[in-house]
């Protein structure tokens, strides 16, 4: 049953799903037009090879995160008004790998690592998706790209930090930010069938656990308390999507997001804590989510720029936009990755 499921949704007209949430039923109306003046957006600003403007957008993860966004609310990359835009992602993303099996290309920020998770995770999210013809180059660049990951997550590391990732391949140290791009990308990868071991995702969870206070149920960014209002989230929806859904952890962690999401705005990744808060929340569902969805969807439509966008502080339009669509979204279920299932290890 949980194979059908994952190839019905691989296959299926996404767009034909509807969210079958009360909470975001109350804001469809308001939601739906947002997010596709948002898409139109980064539809309009897309260079012509599938990059974008302003900071990090020359970068592999910019285009991995507005194809994901397009994906997001159903749109595809074989019709539709975004199968252009979403086809020049993919390509994009796919004509910039190196032969280490490593997207890199541009300015990726604090490094390289943060960009190929984010493009690693993307490719397996779209793949079944597309035309013959990527859908073969997928194909052939998702296994270079995960064994990156698994050996980079392998390197001879400090206690603390096995089981991480940080911003290069070679990195001996790790953190939390990073390593939540890198498990994502893993467990997408093992839903969609590759061989993905076992012990490489417990060995994540693990590193993560470390990371995250006993009493206050914050996550850290290199300890447990740094940057933890904008990284708990990523915590939580981890930890949710790797079969600890419900458990004293995750209640803890969405505890400590219901405490702190208002003091957000402001923050310096407010837009990365949001992503995480809503994906989170979400995942955890009932009150957490009720509360949150409400909060954010008051909050952000009404700074929605005029031209479709969202700014923000970390990284620019392009990023804020692309985040803040992948968090509205969340109700669609449309991609793999996010949808409520706990049965990932089940079986095996």
């Amino acid at each position: 049953m949980k194979t059908l499921s994952i190839v019905l949704s691989l296959i299926l007209p996404l767009a034909a799903q509807e969210p079958a949430d009360p909470v975001f039923s109350e804001w469809k109306e308001k939601v739906d037009p947002a997010v596709e003046n948002a898409l139109e957006y980064l539809s309009r600003v897309q260079k012509e090879d599938g990059s974008y403007p302003e900071n990090y957008g020359d970068s592999t993860g910019i285009p991995a995160l507005a194809g994901m966004a397009f994906l997001s609310k159903g749109h595809l990359p074989t019709e539709g008004p975004y199968a252009e835009a979403l086809n020049r992602c993919i390509d994009f993303v796919l004509e910039n790998q190196r032969g280490s099996g490593l997207f890199e290309k541009g300015n990726a920020g604090s490094g390289p690592m943060y960009a190929h998770n984010i493009s690693t995770l993307f490719l397996s999210e779209v793949s079944g998706m597309v035309d013959p013809g990527r859908q073969e180059k997928i194909a052939k660049a998702l296994p270079p790209a995960l064994k990156l990951i698994l050996k980079a997550q392998a390197v001879q590391k400090e206690d603390r930090h096995q089981g991480g990732w940080r911003y290069h391949p070679g990195s001996s140290d790790s953190d939390t930010s990073c390593s939540g791009w890198a498990l994502m990308a893993l467990r997408s990868a093992k839903l969609n069938g590759a061989a993905v071991p076992d012990k490489a995702i417990a060995d994540a969870v693990a590193y993560l656990s470390r990371h995250q206070d006993d009493k206050e149920g914050s996550f850290g960014y290199m300890d447990r308390h740094d940057h933890a209002r904008s990284l708990t989230g990523m915590g939580l929806l981890c930890l949710e999507l790797c079969g600890r859904h419900g458990t004293e952890e995750t209640v803890q962690a969405a505890d400590y997001v219901m405490k702190t999401f208002r003091d957000l705005p402001g923050d310096q990744f407010e837009f990365y804590g949001n992503y995480y808060n809503a994906q989170g929340t979400f995942q955890i569902g009932g009150r957490y989510w009720s509360e949150y969805a409400n909060w954010m969807y008051e909050t952000y439509l009404k700074k929605q720029s005029e031209d479709g966008s969202w700014n923000s502080r970390e990284a620019g339009r392009i990023y804020g936009t692309c985040m803040m669509v992948l968090a509205f979204t969340v109700p669609y279920r449309q991609l793999p990755i996010y949808q409520r299932d706990e049965t990932v290890d089940e079986g095996e």
